[in-house]
């Protein structure tokens, strides 16, 4: 089952008063969008080392992987492109639009992500928007040591999917 939600106030008694439309930075705000569903989302941000421009080893993002929930239930899965699936065969591919700080240094930013393309159909067919909040986790820096080795860091994110009007 799907959390579809009508009106922000219930968004944000459902995950939190950071998710309130006033308090979304204006760096990932949907201006004249609907929320078509919120999930949460548990997994890893996948990293491999490799060289940076300077020619050291550093750990570079690779991709997620996430399985996403409602309701205490599995609805979903995340991964690279990026992708969100939805368990009724509808899915999104998106780009970055927009990007604003986690809470703390740990956290991945939280983004504001075009749509650009939809497969199937289903919850997510009309989404043309997705923003991932609430972020926990999920930033591996540092040096590394070995080209092509690949670590994950935890994490979890709120992902809320709007639709123009």
């Amino acid at each position: 089952m799907f959390i579809k939600l009508a009106a922000p106030c219930l968004l944000a008694a459902m995950i939190g008063p950071a998710s309130a439309a006033e308090t979304v930075p204006d760096a990932i705000a949907a201006s004249g969008e609907s929320i078509v569903l919120s999930v949460h989302a548990e997994g890893a941000q996948v990293y491999e080392c490799k060289a940076g421009t300077d020619g050291k080893l550093t750990w570079a993002f690779r991709e997620p992987i996430a399985t996403l929930f409602a309701e205490g239930k599995t609805v979903g899965r995340h991964y690279a492109g990026p992708n969100w699936e939805h368990a009724d065969g509808s899915a999104v591919a998106a780009k970055v639009a927009g990007n604003a700080p986690g809470a703390t240094p740990a956290d991945i930013p939280w983004l504001k992500l075009e749509v650009t393309a939809h497969r199937g159909s289903g919850a997510l067919t009309p989404v043309t928007t997705v923003q991932r909040i609430n972020t926990h986790g999920g930033k591996l820096e540092g040096a590394c040591g070995k080209a092509g080795e690949f670590r994950s860091a935890p994490y979890s994110a709120e992902y809320v999917f709007l639709k123009k009007g």
